[in-house]
């Protein structure tokens, strides 16, 4: 998903070219002015300080953030609702241990609420660099060099060195089934032989947010299991690589995502990425020219992902990869090949349209037929075209899916259409595409400064996509990438062809990150917005206008002047008011 500018229309890489234009103005917001240096700064005015802070910020690991102490914090939710808050610690002196316990949140009624949804994750820094010209391959340091917050450790003690600050991630998880009112309680950090009380005051709103797998946000994070392999060094497909992909997928399923990824042949985007991207379909080409198909694979793998909880569609990518070559075995040369062959030639149709019919077969055996398109990532109209006119040959009913460039021709063929951030699809054809339960998103990838979700990028601009797609009428969002690690992903998240941390969402471990965690807060607000908008009491109605019209505010050319926070701010008033 990372060449549109090459491989989309001319009108495309004219309004992307815009989105540059725009991306210079807003790189202000990432360049923060710099304080002066914990260490340049003498004398303090205290050698240890810690506070509630901003979770909307990214506090630098060497700066002496010129704050006031906060030991209270004072957030409202909705019942099902997972809240976000940053602890700070900042000292001269060198910190050993540092825990963080929290005690149970009593209500003024009398309820108690288990100590246990709070959770707390203590905040690595990791290497980043700048948007610089986006997308394209470039030096490793092209870009410039520094540390930024990101990767969420859940361990239960850290350290931390003299002349530095900690950021900790607390996460304050309300259950579905308790009463509205107003909670209190504490969180006690230890750092070494100190104790420092904060108060964490939580007001429960009468209103539930459904569970994960009850959304209708439609969220697409791209998965990469090969990745995992490599990180985990475990051999690809074995029983150990199933076990250490688990709890990936889980927390993925844990935002409501939809979509498992899946490659049919290799390389479906002519590795762009650190890692391979190998087919789970076996292709073999006999000698009388009579093709097979090994799906075992492909079938153990769907399995898996299902079982951890994302069972919404299978996207198989793809029928036009970026270089157009498809591998196979050929049984008379006894050796794996590759076939070059261009949409529309004679050759294509003779590999795609035997192969479509058996998998069609195959897919309606196994019960999944109905939940299954074949995917594409930014090709254009003329090959859409073709895949298109194959496909129904092969079957009438089979889907396909696309992310790209919003072609008003194709856009009743295409199922699963996720078009990029400076589209949108016309009205009446979006209306009707809803009204057919067609998903019908958006995306960010590396043409977009802003918003964006690179480990630079201002943490609320990951929330404020779910926003827009509520503004937009979208169905969701589609990112590129959840673990498309770069090589040593939780010490350096620059990649030579993209944006810091534009290759993956989540760390190894699995490891979370403020950005994963910001877009989860985005999509329980999109959630929430849904259930204002068709609430139909007259305290509903008055505030589902209110909400209509805050939510023609959100427009990405306003983040050239406004921070995303600060857009967001007003809505979020509304979401939590009673």
């Amino acid at each position: 998903m990372k060449y549109i500018v090459h491989s989309s229309s001319g009108l495309l890489k004219k309004l992307i070219g815009g989105i540059c234009i725009i991306s210079v103005g807003i790189l202000g917001w990432y360049l923060v002015k710099k304080p002066v240096a914990i260490g340049d700064q003498a004398p303090l005015e205290k050698s240890f300080k810690l506070s509630f802070v901003d979770d909307n910020m990214r506090y630098a690991q060497d700066v002496w953030p010129e704050i006031q102490e906060v030991r209270t914090l004072a957030r409202a939710g909705w019942k099902g609702e997972t809240l976000n808050a940053q602890v700070l610690i900042w000292s001269d002196k060198p910190i050993k241990a540092i825990q963080v316990i929290p005690t149970e949140l009593t209500g003024t009624k009398g309820n108690v609420l288990a100590k246990e949804i709070i959770g707390h994750a203590f905040v690595r820094y990791v290497l980043t660099d700048s948007y610089g010209e986006g997308c394209g391959e470039h030096a490793i340091d092209f870009n410039g060099t520094y540390t930024v917050p990101d990767p969420l450790d859940n361990t239960p003690a850290s350290s931390m060195p003299g002349l530095s600050a900690m950021p900790i991630w607390i996460s304050i998880s309300l259950p579905p089934n308790i009463d509205a009112d107003n909670y209190t309680g504490f969180i006690q950090v230890i750092t070494d032989d100190k104790k420092t009380q904060l108060q964490i005051q939580i007001k429960v709103i009468d209103r539930t947010l459904p569970p994960p797998d009850h959304w209708s946000f439609d969220l697409d994070l791209w998965q990469h299991p090969a990745a995992i392999a490599r990180i985990h060094q475990v051999p690809l497909w074995s029983t150990a690589h199933y076990d250490a992909m688990r709890p990936y997928y889980q927390k993925l399923a844990s935002l409501g995502q939809k979509c498992i990824t899946t490659g049919i042949i290799h390389e479906p985007w002519n590795h762009q990425t650190f890692d391979d991207y190998p087919s789970l379909i076996r292709w073999t080409k006999h000698y009388n020219d009579h093709w097979s198909y090994d799906y075992s694979l492909f079938d153990e793998y769907v399995s898996f992902v299902l079982s951890c909880g994302i069972t919404g569609r299978i996207n198989c990518y793809t029928m036009i990869p970026w270089k157009l070559s498809f591998g196979y075995y050929d049984e008379a040369l006894a050796k794996d090949t590759f076939l070059l062959a261009e949409p529309g030639s004679t050759a294509y149709k003779k590999l795609w349209l035997p192969m479509l019919k058996d998998f069609a077969q195959h897919l309606k055996t196994k019960g999944w037929f109905d939940k299954t398109s074949i995917s594409v990532d930014e090709r254009p109209l003329k090959s859409m075209q073709v895949a298109i006119s194959i496909l129904h040959q092969a079957d009438p009913d089979w889907k396909i899916a696309l992310a790209g460039a919003y072609h008003p021709e194709i856009a009743h063929d295409v199922y699963d259409y996720s078009i990029a951030s400076a589209w949108m699809f016309d009205s009446t054809i979006l209306a009707k595409r809803k009204s057919e339960h067609k998903p019908s998103t958006f995306y960010t990838c590396c043409v977009e400064a802003f918003p964006n979700g690179y480990t630079f990028s201002p943490p609320a601009e990951s929330t404020w996509l779910a926003w827009y797609a509520a503004a937009k009428d979208f169905t969701g969002y589609l990112r590129w990438a959840f673990n498309s690690w770069t090589e040593d992903p939780l010490k350096d998240s620059r990649f030579t062809s993209w944006p810091g941390g534009d290759t993956y969402q989540i760390y190894p471990g699995p490891r979370s990150s403020i950005r994963l965690e910001k877009l989860r807060e985005g999509i329980q607000d999109y959630e929430k917005i849904q259930i204002i908008l068709q609430d139909n009491s007259t305290s509903g109605i008055q505030r589902a206008e209110e909400l209509k019209n805050f939510l023609t505010t959100i427009n990405i050319s306003e983040l050239k002047q406004t921070k995303a926070q600060d857009m967001l701010q007003p809505g979020k008033k509304i979401l939590n008011s009673e």
